[in-house]
């Protein structure tokens, strides 16, 4: 009976849907920041903009970091904070800096 207790209380503090959807954005739409704010953010921080899109209610921006990097940013919609920040490196990528390096030669 005390472990289920606990289970319940811990259940109670830490709910297990807010875990499960800790990037999710949960904004009505008339409280979000235009596209174009979104796009100032990204180039006052020195990365170039592939592709603005939304993703589970938030802005994700698909582009490179100021060093050429492939990234991943999740923005809150309204407050525009960066929720996650996500370096992608996968074989698209590789090929791609690969081509660009044979186009230099």
């Amino acid at each position: 009976m005390k472990k289920t207790l606990t289970i319940i209380g811990f259940l109670a503090v830490f709910p297990v849907g807010a875990a499960l959807a800790d990037d999710d954005c949960f904004v009505p739409m008339a409280d979000w920041q235009p596209r174009d704010a979104v796009a100032m953010l990204a180039e006052e921080n020195g990365w170039t903009v592939r592709r603005i899109k939304i993703d589970d209610g938030c802005y994700e921006i698909d582009g490179r970091d100021a060093e050429g990097r492939a990234i991943e940013v999740t923005v809150h919609p309204a407050t525009l904070e960066v929720i996650e920040f996500e370096y992608e490196d996968d074989e698209d990528d590789r090929r791609e800096r690969d081509h660009e390096r044979r186009d230099d030669d």
